[in-house]
């Protein structure tokens, strides 16, 4: 049974950092591509970065790169998402979800995710 289950939002002020993490259980990091999404208010969900440890690909947004890190401890048990500078529109609900690479590669989005956990919210103040 697969199972993600996400952690670490709150409330920051802009130009600060979180960092999320995502315990996942039911499947290994050698089967699954493993990603970060998010929804803000009146928004879809969107892709921020995803990564596949079966490739070594990684995807990042346009509007975090260079301020978000994706990672994973050694027991590939828990997935990270590292944000430093903050800014107001990074609020939403963030969301890890998990797939199977595609034979195209690594897509990060939506219709390519399995499996979700509960979102965690993140909320930036300016």
């Amino acid at each position: 049974d697969v199972q993600l289950q996400a952690s670490g939002g709150g409330l920051v002020q802009a130009g600060g950092s979180l960092r999320l993490s995502c315990k996942v259980s039911g499947f290994t990091f050698d089967e699954y591509v493993i990603g970060w999404f998010r929804q803000a208010p009146g928004k879809d969900r969107e892709g921020v970065s995803c990564f596949s440890n079966i490739d070594g690909a990684t995807y990042y947004a346009d509007s975090v790169k260079g301020r978000f890190t994706i990672s994973s401890d050694n027991t590939k048990t828990t997935v990270y998402l590292q944000m430093n500078n903050l800014k107001p529109e990074d609020t939403g609900v963030y969301y890890c979800a998990g797939g199977f690479l595609l034979i195209g590669g690594l897509v990060c989005r939506e219709p390519a995710m399995d499996d979700w956990g509960i979102g965690t919210l993140v909320t930036v103040s300016s």
